[in-house]
């Protein structure tokens, strides 16, 4: 990188310069190595490694690293770089205005489905004398709701007004589009959310192929716009729905004219409360929110992994969907093409949901362990319980264990202890329990990951629980820490 960094001297504008140091260093966005975080043990091992080299294209890469960094490396390269220009180390004559810019308007361009925002931010680089150049430029990222609200793709144009030109022109008579200009605190707050929600992932995460390239620029370039806005990642949102209000919205649901053809009113009030529940867990409190992506979402991806229905439930979900739209639509006022567009996806959908939906009693699982297991009908809860929890069935010392319940707390620590022979010391026994509630819950979710990554290299299933257990001793109650500490198991250490 540091050889790389010689065709630094070659550009002519800070831009330039910013987008080449971002590119380069989004090459390990994302990644994992041993020893430590990436951005630790690659990022800062750069700027160390280029304070060293002591050459006008290692200054150079310093400057953009203090501007492009994490706190720590831009720091270390600030720290570092001054020391060169004061030994008499020589620069580019654009140097000293790397990260020099100002905001010029920010916009955003929202579709009627709420799917997703595409929000623009122009900057212009202020010199010296206060004179603004003519090299404007726009960052465009796109925040995707059906994803959590992540950041999904990002890039820079130099065409800034013909960008902004083409936008508009788009939304123009539109009813499915909306183009509009924003408070720079409001886009702001908007991408660092939406920044936070993509987060430094541990697995290649749902972004677009340029999003690391641009993701050091654009996490710099928001720091140039006023703070001061702290609001939830959309722009409009509702607030927070009580169980009372959820309860409430279902019921006005079932008496309307859009569900007055489904035929069996329980299955369907369950149903409805899973399309709720999804609204507000997963889309920001926004269970009126309708869209082909999040209705195909929601049926084929996350009630198959999330939701454990009932016979009556898989036959009815779909309809019950298809008349949430209905009712939702008119409800906000989505567009008549709109609600076309989204009732056309779930009727497609339909023919896929059999397939996607897997009873889990289909495998063979029986019916009543399922129950003990998943008495919240958390799918996803499954396997990790399972884990928790080996020995459900058959009889131990005069026992019958298919009478005790894991979720309770008695009969839980009866169940560890037939999980260890029926001898544990009761400190031990303890530690035990913590993590099998802990696994049970899915608190934090970093636990079974770091569980499953040690059971994919082989490791015995005792081993690894004692391991899940040295560090929740050691770390104590900080959520924070113990989740990173459980984010940086690799494998087993040897003296475990």
């Amino acid at each position: 990188m540091v050889q790389a960094a010689r065709e630094l001297l070659a550009v002519r504008t800070p831009l330039d310069a910013e987008l080449m140091v971002s590119d380069m260093i989004g090459a390990w966005w994302g990644r994992r190595v041993r020893g430590g975080d990436v951005e630790q043990v690659l990022g800062e091992g750069l700027v160390d490694y280029a304070a060293k080299a002591g050459t006008p294209a290692s200054l150079t890469l310093l400057i953009c690293l203090a501007y492009l960094g994490t706190a720590r490396q831009g720091a270390k390269a600030e720290g570092a770089a001054l020391a060169m220009m004061e030994s008499g180390v020589a620069r580019p004559g654009w140097a000293d205005h790397v990260g020099a810019v100002k905001p010029a308007g920010c916009y955003v361009s929202r579709d009627a489905y709420g799917d997703q925002d595409t929000v623009i931010c122009t900057f212009a680089y202020r010199w010296k004398d206060g004179a603004l150049p003519m090299d404007r430029h726009a960052l465009v990222m796109v925040v995707d709701y059906n994803m959590s609200g992540m950041a999904r793709d990002a890039w820079v144009s130099s065409q800034v007004d013909k960008l902004l030109e083409q936008a508009r022109a788009e939304a123009a008579g539109n009813p499915m589009l909306l183009f509009e200009e924003i408070q720079p605190e409001q886009a702001r707050a908007l991408l660092e959310s939406a920044m936070k929600a993509t987060g430094e992932p541990k697995t290649p995460p749902p972004v677009s192929d340029s999003y690391s390239a641009y993701h050091a620029f654009a996490r710099a370039r928001l720091k140039a716009l006023p703070p001061g806005r702290k609001r939830p990642a959309p722009l409009h949102i509702e607030a927070p729905y009580s169980r009372e209000r959820r309860a409430m919205l279902a019921a006005e649901f079932l008496a309307s004219d859009a569900a007055e053809h489904l035929s069996d009113p329980s299955a369907a009030s369950r149903c409805a409360d899973h399309i709720i529940d999804y609204g507000c867990e997963q889309d920001f409190n926004r269970p009126m929110r309708v869209s082909p992506t999040k209705c195909e979402t929601f049926l084929l991806d996350w009630l198959p992994r999330k939701v454990m229905l009932s016979g009556a439930e898989q036959e009815a979900m779909p309809h019950v969907l298809a008349a949430w739209v209905r009712f939702a639509a008119h409800r906000t006022g989505l567009p008549e093409q709109g609600l076309k567009a989204t009732l056309d996806a779930v009727w497609e959908a339909i023919g896929k949901f059999p397939e996607a939906y897997r009873d889990p009693t289909s495998f063979g699982l029986d019916g009543p362990l399922l129950a003990r297991l998943l008495p919240d009908g958390d799918l996803s809860a499954l396997a990790r319980r399972v884990f928790a929890f080996p020995f459900l069935q058959g009889t131990h010392a005069g026992i019958e264990l298919d009478h005790l319940n894991p979720a309770d707390e008695g009969d839980r620590r009866t169940l560890l202890q037939i999980d260890h022979g029926g001898t544990i010391d009761q400190e031990h026994l303890a530690w035990h329990e913590e993590i099998a509630t802990r696994l049970w819950d899915g608190d934090p979710p970093q636990l079974w990951e770091a569980a499953q990554r040690l059971l994919d290299l082989g490791h015995d299933r005792h081993d690894v629980l004692h391991v899940l257990i040295e560090i929740a001793e050691r770390i104590g109650g900080d959520p924070d820490e113990l989740a990173a500490a459980l984010d940086d198991i690799a494998d087993i250490p040897d003296e475990i």
